[in-house]
């Protein structure tokens, strides 16, 4: 091939505007090293309270569709079941029975040893998770798709920020507000995407409740004067937003 020629010249410069811009963002963003990734909480940022693996056996929360198998009882087994909003289901025969801030192992030892009081002899009862409604995830900012988004226990916060398709070309990625409810009002933690990609920061499990807000200059005054002040605003109460 001539690389004289006119059409030579052009795939050229393309290759080296390709190149440049590999290297480009190469440079711009975080380097990925190998090894183990950040899994200590940056206190400075309010991320205290945050944990990079999950806690014990899941408990049962309001909204959750399970499923209840009562062996050898057909009648008295149900297939798809939701946790009401008072953290009760309804059982053939045993009327309401309290499943929320129960593992599913310890909410079929309780049927079985009501049923056993009152009505079988040896009940054998399975509990499954078969919806998990309650884990919700708001995504709004400068996302490509905000919304709600319902996440698996597990789920981290750049799982949050990848099932709305990922930041906007125009996001502040070092800017990402998570506001979580506590028992004390809600509290709010930044993160940096860049450090949590390259494994820097902690790349934290979302909670059921979670808001996730991605900084950009498209965000109100509000807004934006908050991310850039976080730490700053790191827990409060009764403000409206």
């Amino acid at each position: 091939m001539d690389i004289s020629d006119p059409i030579s010249l052009q795939i050229k410069a393309f290759l080296g505007l390709v190149v440049t811009c590999a290297l480009s963002a190469c440079a711009s963003g975080e380097t990925i090293a190998p090894g183990i990734a950040v899994s200590t909480p940056d206190v400075a940022a309010n991320q205290a309270a945050y944990v990079a693996d999950l806690s014990g056996a899941y408990m049962l929360r309001p909204t959750d569709v399970i499923s209840v198998t009562v062996y050898r009882e057909e009648d008295l087994s149900l297939s798809d079941v939701t946790i009401g909003p008072d953290g009760d289901i309804a059982m053939p025969l045993l009327g309401a029975v309290a499943a929320a801030g129960q593992t599913a192992e310890q909410l079929a030892g309780q049927i079985e040893a009501q049923l056993n009081a009152r009505f079988l002899r040896n009940a054998d009862v399975a509990v499954n998770v078969v919806n998990y409604a309650s884990h919700r995830v708001t995504v709004e900012g400068a996302v490509q798709t905000p919304g709600v988004y319902t996440f698996l226990p597990g789920t981290r916060l750049s799982g949050a920020i990848a099932m709305a398709e990922g930041p906007t070309r125009v996001a502040a990625r070092e800017e990402i507000a998570v506001f979580r409810e506590t028992p004390e009002g809600i509290a709010i933690a930044k993160f940096d995407y860049g450090a949590m990609q390259a494994g820097t920061m902690l790349d934290p499990m979302l909670a059921p409740g979670d808001r996730v807000v991605i900084g950009t200059d498209g965000l109100s005054q509000f807004w934006q004067d908050l991310l850039r002040t976080l730490p700053a605003f790191a827990l409060f109460t009764n403000v409206n937003i």
